[in-house]
């Protein structure tokens, strides 16, 4: 698969779309057609939604404005009115439509845009939240970020099957070098 959900919210999520962006930024979001599978993997809506060109730009737009925030929300650094405005048009937004059917499925729904709102959303909810709880892998290439719901506020790693055990190998393989 090509998405990773791990973040513990879809808004960071979708911000982590890019990989590695210190040393070697790989965006995973480059055609439109990458935009709509992702809004089916991620599970905000049932079924790919047709994205266009225009889409797949506001969405990058959206998604890099999410990113600034949470890192300046995460070291006390003002929010960028530029992207609170970014932030707060796409939340204005109508998002996904979700319905109950009789057989207790639910079926979730929506454009792009719809996608959108429901991503601004969620980015706003956490930025709401107190500081520190969003925090960045501590895996050296890694730069996902993610919600530390853990018991003591210690989790380390964006994925523990990822990130976590490759940090614990590696560990392992200096004191038994």
């Amino acid at each position: 698969m090509k998405f990773a959900f791990v973040s513990g919210s879809v808004a960071l999520d979708f911000v982590g779309t890019v990989q590695s962006r210190r040393d070697a930024p790989l965006d995973l979001l480059t055609t439109p057609d990458d935009l709509a599978e992702w809004t089916a993997a991620s599970g905000v809506l049932d079924a790919p939604a047709r994205a266009t060109r225009s889409d797949l730009t506001a969405a990058v737009h959206l998604r890099e404005a999410v990113y600034r925030l949470v890192l300046a929300s995460g070291d006390g650094s003002p929010l960028d009115p530029e992207d609170c405005e970014v932030l707060n048009r796409a939340a204005r937004r109508v998002p996904v439509r979700c319905e109950l059917r009789p057989d207790g499925t639910v079926v979730r729904h929506g454009t792009i845009g719809n996608v959108l709102s429901t991503l601004a959303r969620d980015a706003v909810q956490l930025l709401a939240e107190p500081p520190g709880q969003v925090k960045e892998c501590a895996a050296p290439r890694c730069t996902r970020l993610y919600v530390d719901r853990s018991h003591r506020g210690s989790r380390r790693w964006c994925d523990m099957m990822r990130c976590g055990n490759r940090a614990k190998a590696a560990v392992y393989r200096s004191r038994h070098a």
